[in-house]
């Protein structure tokens, strides 16, 4: 019998649905599959190619590629005589999702799990914001939370620049124009005044805690990685809504989610390349996946009417938003400057620094991660 380890990320959503769609994969192929779990900071920012080694399956974010690329510690998924599935799943990506591990030509993952920032709410307690003026009016009244702990400041700053018609660059060069860029800063400034400054030490996940507690204080997160766990009945106290951004358009939002890729040292390449085949499928993805806490990556989850009764519509209604994602850079040194950007304006936000100063610096990380 043929045994495969695998890493994914702390959280039900990112690891209950690896080990049940195991289960299955075992029944039906004799291959198994252990899987350890490391936490989502790790998940961000850890090293792909130590987890290659020791790892025939990993859980990646796709701004990795880049450095996986250059690194060769993942084997490329379009294996030979295997079109017609990878044609059925590219039909069937979440806005950009498969695209999105696609680099130098060849494709490095399949999505498994789609998300982007969304807005999130208790129903119970307001009414959802139409607008970002209708953001800053709860904010006033202390009922907003924003995650900025790293690199989700940064990621917000993508989704208001990307709105704005001025996505930041993905290739050599500034960031973003300079003037556009403290217009994003004074938005953040602006909302981060109002909020408490817990805020930023708060990720999706603590956000989302928060507006989940019985004696909650706020009821709002405008923009943040949706986690589909909390709009499960019984999962917490209160279950959250999701919906689009507060946002023209709904447009630009900074694309998340994670996909499955298959190490380049493994020495059971094959069988762990048609797991991946299977689990990134429809059928799986719409059934076992979805149904074991899993945020599926593929279309037919997304538009399931059984999936979206058991979570309050949370696909339905934030698919414009995943649609019209923004896809973040994927060089070799972005991931570093995700981290360090994020710190940097987070630092400056709290520091009270002038916008100029702040994209300044992050124009100067920007040209530097090449």
């Amino acid at each position: 019998m043929i045994e495969l380890r695998g890493m994914t990320w702390s959280h039900p959503r990112g690891y209950d649905p690896m080990v049940a769609t195991t289960r299955a994969w075992a029944e039906q192929s004799g291959v198994t599959i252990h899987w350890d779990k490391r936490s989502l900071q790790d998940f961000e920012s850890f090293p792909v190619e130590e987890l290659a080694r020791q790892y025939d399956l990993i859980v990646i974010d796709h701004p990795h590629v880049g450095q996986i690329v250059a690194e060769h510690c993942l084997a490329p998924l379009d294996v030979p005589g295997r079109e017609a599935e990878r044609a059925a799943l590219a039909r069937a990506s979440v806005g950009q999702s498969y695209p999105s591990y696609e680099y130098a030509g060849r494709q490095w993952a399949f999505p498994i799990d789609a998300a982007a920032q969304v807005m999130a709410f208790r129903a119970d307690l307001i009414e959802p914001p139409k607008d970002w003026a209708g953001v800053l009016a709860l904010a006033r009244a202390g009922q907003v939370v924003l995650p900025m702990l790293a690199p989700h400041s940064m990621m917000s700053f993508f989704t208001l620049a990307a709105n704005l018609g001025h996505p930041c660059a993905t290739a050599e060069g500034e960031l973003i124009d300079p003037a556009i860029g403290a217009q994003v800063v004074d938005r953040l400034a602006e909302i981060t005044a109002l909020i408490d400054p817990a805020n930023f030490a708060m990720d999706p996940i603590a956000a989302s805690e928060a507006m989940a507690r019985p004696d909650a204080k706020v009821a709002l997160m405008p923009l943040g990685y949706g986690y589909v766990s909390y709009a499960m009945p019984g999962f917490r106290p209160h279950t959250l809504s999701f919906t689009d951004i507060p946002l023209p358009g709904a447009r630009g939002s900074a694309l998340g989610g994670t996909g499955i890729a298959v190490s380049a040292f493994s020495q059971h390449r094959d069988a762990a390349i048609d797991y991946a085949y299977w689990v990134a499928s429809g059928p799986v993805q719409s059934g076992l996946y979805a149904s074991s806490g899993g945020q599926p990556g593929h279309a037919d989850a997304w538009a399931d009417a059984a999936v979206n009764a058991a979570t309050g519509d949370f696909y339905r209604n934030t698919r414009n938003t995943l649609e019209a994602a923004y896809v973040r850079p994927r060089h070799r040194g972005y991931m570093a400057f995700q981290d360090a950007a994020s710190k940097r304006l987070s630092a400056g936000l709290v520091g009270g620094e002038t916008p100029a100063a702040i994209v300044a610096d992050l124009n100067r990380m920007f040209r530097e991660s090449f």
